[in-house]
């Protein structure tokens, strides 16, 4: 779990303005902003952004190139390089440092719009999902209930034992 130690839930609705700002719920905002008022940002999956606390997202980044790095230096990447340029290119377009503003207040960056595929003016889901702050596409958010729903008790049971 991440340094803070923070179990974010919750799910609401919120209106992106014309400006593409998002207001988060004060808690979310908190859990996932560090002292120096930084979040990442980052692509989850298409019409899903996720908003992490900036040391919690550098350190999981960093242990995943840690392992890639000590492949690569022992010659096993070798017949995947094609594999390790694709990975290097969605690191470097899939986050972001963005600030929190007061009210909880953040600007959606370009390039994220996009991926989120959603207008200004339109309502997104905010969701808290235990170690990060998501925001949805309501359309997306819902198909990924209706996928993930079924499977809860025996996924919660799984975790817990």
């Amino acid at each position: 779990m991440p340094s803070s130690q923070v179990f974010i839930q919750g799910e609401v609705r919120r209106a992106i303005d014309d400006r593409f700002r998002l207001s988060l719920p004060p808690e979310m905002a908190k859990a996932v902003t560090d002292e120096d008022g930084n979040t990442i940002i980052t692509k989850e999956r298409y019409g899903c952004l996720s908003l992490w606390k900036a040391a919690d997202w550098q350190d999981r980044l960093d242990r995943g190139v840690d392992v890639i790095r000590s492949k690569i230096n022992a010659g096993s990447m070798e017949q995947r390089w094609s594999d390790v340029q694709r990975l290097g290119r969605l690191l470097a377009t899939r986050s972001r440092t963005v600030q929190i503003a007061n009210r909880s207040r953040l600007v959606i960056p370009e390039g994220f719009r996009e991926f989120l595929d959603m207008p200004a003016g339109s309502d997104a889901m905010i969701v808290g999902a235990v170690i990060c702050v998501e925001i949805w596409n309501p359309a997306a958010w819902l198909e990924t209930l209706r996928e993930d729903m079924p499977e809860f008790g025996s996924m919660f049971k799984e975790l817990v034992v």
